[in-house]
């Protein structure tokens, strides 16, 4: 389990933006950051330093409850792969059970997703997976069980229209099942905001 107990509302604030494009988000009314003195703080020009912590620190944010150790042994992953590093790490990161639940919208939000998988919400390929960071293959098929199909949470989820599906995700709403079709580029991922992963590696590799 993740050790950080930040709320994603306060992870908005810390960004200034809203990363998961949701409309309760603060920063919708309140683009500044958190704290007694945040609407008063000045900011001044940002490092390359800060730049690219700035960009790591809003990726790993994106995808939920992810510890730096999680993440860092993610990107080692990424640079070990053939090709474009930046490219590889979001490829990973999609690749995540949580992150594929959220894709789906079985739930309203990545951190359900964790919490969800946690719980023994999920079959993959027919047989329940309770790891979030469970590194799907193309072809998985991703299913709700079938005792957790009627959850409130989850219906109200697949009706909203908050998100839209990707690509690269097949979903059969009805059968509350989802079949990972391909790994994604970094420009087919729907964030709703800039992801910079090419500072990220820059981070990293310092």
């Amino acid at each position: 389990m993740s050790k950080r107990h930040s709320t994603k509302y306060k992870i908005d604030r810390r960004m200034g933006e809203n990363i998961w494009g949701r409309p309760k988000s603060p920063v919708n009314k309140r683009a500044y950051a958190p704290g007694q003195h945040g609407a008063n703080a000045r900011r001044g020009k940002m490092s390359d330093f800060g730049t690219q912590l700035r960009a790591k620190q809003k990726l790993k944010g994106y995808y939920g409850n992810i510890t730096e150790k999680q993440f860092r042994r993610t990107y080692d992953e990424a640079t070990r792969q053939r090709g474009d590093a930046s490219e590889n790490l979001i490829g990973l990161l999609e690749r995540r059970l949580d992150t594929i639940v959220y894709r789906s919208k079985f739930v309203p939000t990545v951190f359900s997703a964790r919490q969800f998988v946690n719980h023994g919400h999920i079959l993959v390929n027919g047989k329940k997976v309770n790891i979030p960071s469970y590194r799907c293959r193309e072809g998985d098929v991703i299913e709700v069980r079938e005792k957790s199909r009627t959850m409130a949470l989850v219906l109200e989820a697949l009706e909203s229209a908050e998100r839209e599906l990707p690509d690269y995700i097949s979903v059969d709403p009805k059968g509350m099942k989802s079949t990972f079709t391909r790994t994604p580029s970094f420009d087919e991922v729907p964030y709703p905001v800039v992801m910079e992963p090419n500072l990220v590696v820059e981070f990293y590799s310092r």
